[in-house]
């Protein structure tokens, strides 16, 4: 795959196929290609279904020389989270109880991006029941970062994070309760959009009234993230949250002057445990872009509430509510985390709850004086610089353990809990020389102003070294070690059930 279409944008070959300067079947068959090559050292993409694909390419390429009218995503290969089922293909969200599980239809994400002309290719690995930041599970194994194989990709978009990384595909989707579109973007380089509740209909969620899981999308840049919004954003009954909106307003954000922008930063909102390492990179990034805003100040978060309760509380009671019946008829058939969470959350009672509900009210009413005077908030995305995939969470950071697998995620689900829209941005490398995130905060429902200012940031960083966002180098990519066996890694074929042995992914949890 020529390196000029490996890293040419989602949006520019939209433009290209539609102008008849780009085959879907070529862009395809460069797309699988590249997976043979790379996928193996990273493990991002698992069941795949390429003859399907290509055969949905033949078609896409008819309709363009047939002169169709033409979708926003025509032609372009997607990665779809392995939490998404898809029609006809494996969908296991990484549990060893749906092993064997292929969907009969789309769900309503999918069935929006096909419609809109994207060409499914396969799925994007995720944690067991997307529960935790790294993505590794009983079924596929674990995935590396593109920087170091070595390392953690982030969770619970992994896979969809990696593969975007190396240009594997220019399409993968997301989705986000703790930090899961963030935290794995910031961790390999590119975009995660956190939208705010409704947006785009989260189907999949078994508490339709429910504001902290959304899903929503991932791209190499501000605008190819942009394009797959626009696709996908609407109301559906199946999300009560969901509203009526116009969709192709996401497509091209208004241009915005950063220079009129007052900007808040934080460290760790007053509450989140955060490693010196990423406390530096983040003093160095707001040395460097404070000119381009009228304000960039720091700010203290003091009295924002108890946060980490509160999550601890609805997330379990989402777990609750999703994982019942299969807890209930075997529990051993959930991975620990999972698991974890369950129980965490049967000990709960409607006190527990009635107080979650209520402290997250207050937590977003007091999250709006910050806007009293500024435009956007500014953190770290995560707390901690990438570590080992064979490490299952970060235990400690600072030298303070951490009291569960998900603590590590507080500085993305602060943002969560006030439902406000947020962004992370490739922002350089820390000193380790691993990608750093920059998470960008939304005003209330200002998931179109926040993409203006997402967007005219990363054209100002894309011409500061210290700012841009950092590539990885595929001639360095080498397999995982110490641990080579302990890697599964899909390699491609053209069944729709595809999966790796029992025992190679057993060796991995």
């Amino acid at each position: 795959m020529p390196e000029s279409i490996a890293e040419t944008s989602a949006v520019e070959l939209r433009r290209l196929i539609g102008a008849r300067q780009l085959s879907p079947v070529e862009l395809l068959e460069a797309c699988i290609a590249r997976i043979e090559q790379l996928n193996p050292f990273v493990n991002a993409v698992t069941a795949t279904c390429f003859e399907r694909a290509r055969a949905e390419a033949r078609a896409a390429e008819q309709a363009v020389l047939r002169g169709e009218p033409l979708g926003l995503l025509h032609g372009l290969p997607l990665g779809v989270k392995d939490l998404e089922p898809t029609e006809g293909l494996l969908s296991t969200a990484g549990t060893p109880s749906l092993r064997n599980h292929v969907p009969a239809s789309d769900i309503e994400l999918v069935r929006r991006l096909r419609a809109a002309g994207a060409i499914v290719v396969g799925k994007t690995n995720v944690p067991e029941m997307g529960a935790g930041a790294n993505s590794r599970n009983p079924v596929w194994g674990a995935t590396g970062n593109p920087f170091n194989t070595n390392l953690n990709a982030g969770g619970s978009s992994g896979g969809s994070a990696a593969a975007l990384a190396l240009d594997l595909l220019p399409v993968c989707t997301g989705s986000d309760t703790g930090g899961s579109l963030r935290i794995p973007a910031a961790k390999c380089g590119v975009v995660g959009f956190r939208l705010s509740p409704g947006v785009v209909p989260s189907v999949r969620k078994p508490l339709g009234w429910s504001p902290i899981s959304v899903v929503g999308p991932m791209g190499r840049d501000v605008g190819d993230a942009c394009l797959q919004l626009a696709a996908s954003a609407g109301p559906h009954a199946g999300d009560p949250l969901s509203y009526p909106l116009d969709p192709l307003a996401f497509l091209q954000p208004a241009p915005l002057d950063l220079s009129r922008l007052r900007v808040a930063w934080t460290e760790d909102f007053g509450s989140c445990d955060v490693d010196p390492v990423v406390r530096r990179a983040m003093r160095a990034r707001v040395a460097e872009m404070r000119g381009l805003f009228a304000a960039c100040d720091e700010v203290r978060f003091d009295d924002l509430g108890d946060v980490h309760r509160c999550f601890d509380v609805l997330r379990a009671e989402a777990f609750v509510a999703g994982m019942r019946e299969t807890y209930e008829r075997d529990p051993a058939s959930l991975g620990p985390n999972p698991r974890a969470n369950y129980e965490m959350g049967v000990r709960m009672s409607l006190l527990d709850a009635a107080w979650a509900q209520t402290e997250q009210t207050r937590i977003i009413q007091r999250f709006q004086r910050v806007y009293q005077d500024y435009d956007l908030v500014l953190a770290p995305t995560t707390p901690v610089s990438p570590f080992a995939w064979t490490q299952l969470y970060a235990a400690e950071i600072d030298g303070r353990p951490q009291e569960n697998y998900y603590r590590w995620l507080a500085l993305t689900y602060v943002t969560t809990l006030t439902t406000h829209p947020s962004i992370t941005l490739p922002c350089g490398v820390d000193e380790l020389g691993m990608p750093f995130g920059l998470q960008v905060v939304g005003a209330f429902r200002g998931d179109l102003r926040l993409l203006s200012a997402a967007q005219a940031m990363e054209g100002a960083f894309a011409s500061r070294p210290a700012l841009r966002r950092p590539r990885p180098d595929i001639a360095r990519l080498r397999p995982a070690e110490p641990a080579l066996d302990s890697i599964v890694t899909a390699a491609p074929d053209d069944r729709f059930a595809h999966r790796p042995s029992a025992a190679g992914a057993a060796s991995v949890v």
